[in-house]
């Protein structure tokens, strides 16, 4: 090949260079040029130009020398994390909880307000105010300041924000709720199924975070699934993915009446599903014979849908995560046994360590990757406040 590349092939070839000192720099320690610039692959002389460019952007600053260094330390530089921030929102039957974390995926500050899921549409959206709101203010945050918001949400939700069915919360098909989060904050508001995201958290930072494809199963009050194919969420053609549940034979529909049918619950748990559920389990635990056996027809009727998407799908895992997920040492054993019955390949069956904050972290997730994905469009590596609404 003769010739010397064109400008637009350089401006293209450094606007990479720096999505790759990004890359190398984001979610880690400060490096020394040095440092950088072998893991990326740059010559010293790149690596010194890409972050003279990026420092003039506000995308990279310089970080404070060690303490304790003899001698003048080498400069170190990191990633500015806190140059923007993103919003996640969990919209649930029993709680709302919103984080807001820096472009790092860390955490500054989460608001969680309780809800019951009877509650109408009315009053849960109040409570999706009250959360936003006050994680908002507890990290700093103003509403013209975010960037991209997150939001999970039960049942089934379109490209645009609406929920096109659901079936667990009153008033809730139908909803707008894209719309109702742009009247909080400015930026992107993205909405997804609360599973898919429950699964896309593992996969960013949870156990899952080192395979490519699993199998996640959202046990509660009602079952739901999350696909990860070749390390990424799949949604499918009509983002219907995985809604195996919809089938009566799978048996997720009736396999809570089980546990609630146990007759042996105390009276705190009248008329709170919730805990009927944690009383099974319990007593389960305990020794009861009743609870025991309830706990086992549970799961049978699980492991028939999560075997389908097994075989299916052939995944490294399943990971086991939702409200039920406490109890995992009463579930994770029957559950293998039952897979081994009825799968080709049983693959490893884990249990998730994000208690009830999975479904808001995948949420952030969610609104992070839209950030990545605005940088890689981006004709050039504009400035960081080009990404604040209403600056593009």
């Amino acid at each position: 090949m003769t010739g010397n590349p064109g400008g637009g092939d350089l401006s293209q070839l450094r606007r990479l260079n720096a999505l790759a000192a990004i890359g190398a720099l984001r979610g880690g320690p400060a490096l020394t040029l040095t440092e950088l610039a072998g893991r990326t692959g740059l010559s010293r002389a790149s690596t010194e130009d890409v972050v003279r460019e990026l420092l003039e952007r506000g995308w990279v600053a310089e970080a404070a020398p060690t303490v304790g260094t003899v001698g003048r330390p080498a400069r170190r530089y990191r990633f500015r994390a806190d140059a923007g921030r993103v919003l996640g929102v969990d919209i649930g039957g029993h709680k709302v909880l919103a984080l807001v974390a820096d472009l790092d995926g860390e955490v500054q500050h989460s608001a969680r307000v309780s809800v019951t899921p009877s509650m109408g549409r009315t009053e849960r959206l109040a409570a999706v105010d009250a959360a936003v709101r006050a994680a908002l203010s507890g990290s700093g945050t103003a509403a013209t300041g975010v960037w991209v918001t997150g939001v999970a949400t039960t049942g089934l939700v379109d490209g645009t924000g609406r929920v096109m069915l659901s079936e667990a919360l009153p008033e809730w098909t139908g909803l707008d709720v894209a719309a109702h989060l742009r009247a909080l904050v400015a930026g992107p508001i993205l909405v997804e199924n609360d599973s898919k995201l429950a699964a896309l958290a593992e996969s960013w930072r949870g156990v899952a975070r080192h395979a490519k494809d699993v199998v996640f199963l959202l046990a509660g009050l009602r079952t739901g699934t999350g696909l990860i194919i070749d390390g990424k969420l799949h949604r499918g053609f009509g983002n219907a993915a995985g809604e195996i549940g919809a089938l009566p034979a799978a048996g997720w529909t009736r396999a809570p009446e089980h546990l609630r049918s146990w007759p042996g619950g105390s009276p705190r748990a009248d008329g709170d599903p919730y805990a009927a559920a944690e009383d099974v389990f319990g007593a389960a635990r305990d020794g009861d014979r009743k609870a025991q056996a309830a706990v086992r027809r549970y799961v049978r009727d699980i492991a028939v849908g999560a075997s389908a998407l097994v075989l299916t799908l052939d995944p490294e895992l399943v990971v086991i995560g939702g409200g039920f997920s406490r109890s995992a040492d009463l579930i994770v054993e029957p559950l293998r046994r039952e897979l081994d019955r009825w799968c080709l390949r049983t693959p490893e069956v884990r249990v998730s360590g994000f208690g009830d904050e999975g479904v808001a972290l995948g949420a952030l997730r969610l609104a992070l990757d839209h950030v990545d994905q605005g940088l890689h469009a981006s004709g050039e590596i504009a400035p960081p406040e080009s990404f604040l609404p209403g600056r593009r």
